[in-house]
């Protein structure tokens, strides 16, 4: 199998194929953005909201909720995506299987949609039920994403191309948070009268993403492995890789026909947990979707605008600051395709990790001392800056396709939905404990991202094989043996 995967990838190289590009796309902006926009768009217009929230119920129900009721309901109206996500990302294992990985994309879409008509509806309907409402479906729409388009776009592209697609999510989770920011705005729709349209603006991008869905192919290797429909992968191949390549089609099929026969069955959530042999790539999987997020990724942005603040800046010129971090977020993300391409996996995660450490080591201590020199605050903001930056070089991406390149297809869609199980979960942890840990720890509460860090950077040193340019086939025996196997 080795020499023929390593064949595939010499002979020819696929490109960019104008359905693969539009599927690409299309998949980033209608699915993966929008998981970011519902991340981002809460923040700035929360008082107009929660004063929404105060009014509505006081004249449906005669209710006067008090503030730390309503401070309460405003936390359930966050987190409720964040449930939404774990609850999608847990069912996003059957889903894959049971309609595809372009049924799962369609399903999403259509989440997003009603979401989005609930948000903007709430207001005239007077109820806080359908913005929770709203909140839940887009969470389990942003679940099934994360767990299930990098699978998607994984499995469509050329060989050469996995790694670049495979974080095409990732960059599309981190765009959307920024779009979600601008649009959440004062200036724009962050206001009293208009903060539905901001929660609901992102139907455009799935109205436009969506509506040639009819042509999007489905997943070739998923009919021809999960679903036994040989003439169908062939047929999408074709479309996919065009009619003239038909030497590449050929051995695409030959190594699917040798995954095939060695898992002919499609492993369920609890067949893969029972699993010795999936063991170590499981736990790695988890571990890296956890570990991105309580690497601290999302506290450093809620925190950085009172480090901004602390730094001399007013609070308009703290929140442009702010969106100027998830800017450069952005911009930094925009590299991974072109790494992803030419570096390995585990140096550039080492990297990544060991770095992230090293600044959230700096910002705890800077923070601890900010008001002992003036050119301290500055400092802090660089520090900031640093950690944005090498966090978008590997642990911002990788994580989001890494299960694609460790599992081979029949199990794959049972590591992909835990791993983003872990992450959303993670996810809700972060964002129910660092406000009141922060209150308590002060600057400290950035160890323990820093020791996250750390952890993450051994996980990969002592148990990460490297899998760029390898197909799964021969990256699974390598962890086979769980802490026992030997990847160096």
């Amino acid at each position: 199998m080795k020499s023929n995967s390593k064949e595939a990838a010499t002979v020819k190289k696929p490109g960019w194929g104008k359905l693969l590009t539009l599927v690409g796309f299309a998949a980033t902006f209608g699915s993966a953005v929008p998981v970011g926009y519902c991340i981002g768009v809460v923040n700035s217009p929360a008082d107009y909201v929660k004063a929404w929230c105060k009014k509505s119920l006081l004249e449906r129900y005669d209710s006067n909720i008090t503030e730390s009721g309503l401070d309460m309901l405003w936390a359930s109206i966050v987190s409720v995506f964040l449930v939404g996500g774990a609850v999608g990302s847990l069912g996003g294992a059957g889903a894959a299987n049971k309609f595809g990985r372009k049924g799962c994309f369609l399903i999403s879409g259509l989440l997003f949609a009603v979401g989005a008509i609930m948000f903007f509806f709430c207001r005239m309907a007077n109820s806080v039920e359908m913005l929770i409402l709203g909140r839940l479906l887009v969470g389990l729409a942003s679940g099934l994403t994360t767990a299930s388009v990098p699978m998607y776009l994984t499995e469509i592209a050329p060989f050469a191309l996995r790694g670049t697609f495979g974080v095409f999510c990732a960059v599309g989770v981190t765009g959307g948070v920024v779009v979600g920011q601008v649009f959440s705005l004062r200036d724009i729709f962050g206001t009293d009268e208009l903060w539905h349209y901001a929660f609901s603006f992102y139907i455009v991008l799935v109205i436009i993403c969506y509506l040639p869905s009819y042509i999007y192919p489905e997943s070739p290797k998923y009919l021809y492995i999960v679903k036994n429909d040989r003439e169908s992968a062939r047929r999408e191949l074709s479309r996919l890789r065009g009619a003239d390549a038909e030497d590449i089609i050929n051995q695409e099929i030959e190594e699917m026909e040798i995954e095939s026969n060695a898992k002919v069955q499609t492993r369920t959530l609890g067949s893969v947990l029972k699993d010795p042999t999936l063991l170590l790539p499981l736990i790695i999987v988890c571990s890296f979707h956890g570990g991105q997020q309580l690497a601290g990724i999302n506290a450093i942005f809620y925190y950085s605008v009172s480090i901004f603040e602390k730094a001399g800046l007013s609070k308009v010129n703290a929140e442009w600051a702010n969106l100027g971090a998830g800017c450069l977020n952005l911009a930094t993300s925009f590299l991974a395709p072109v790494l992803m391409a030419k570096v390995n996996r585990r140096p550039l995660m080492m990297f990544s990790t060991i770095l992230c450490a090293s600044f959230l080591f700096s910002i705890a201590f800077v923070l601890y001392y900010i008001d002992k020199a003036s050119w301290l605050p500055i400092a802090c903001i660089v520090c900031i800056m640093g950690y944005i930056f090498f966090y978008q070089l590997g642990l911002g991406p990788i994580p989001y396709f890494i299960g694609t390149e460790l599992f081979e297809v029949a199990p794959r869609s049972a590591a992909m939905s835990m791993g983003s199980l872990a992450s959303w979960t993670c996810n809700f942890i972060i964002g129910m404990a660092f406000p009141p840990l922060s209150n308590v720890w002060g600057a400290w509460v950035f160890l323990p991202f820093s020791i996250t860090c750390v952890l993450l950077f051994l996980l990969t040193k002592f148990y990460l094989p490297e899998t760029r340019g390898r197909d799964p086939s021969e990256v699974a025996p390598l962890v086979s043996k769980g802490f026992r196997s030997k990847v160096n």
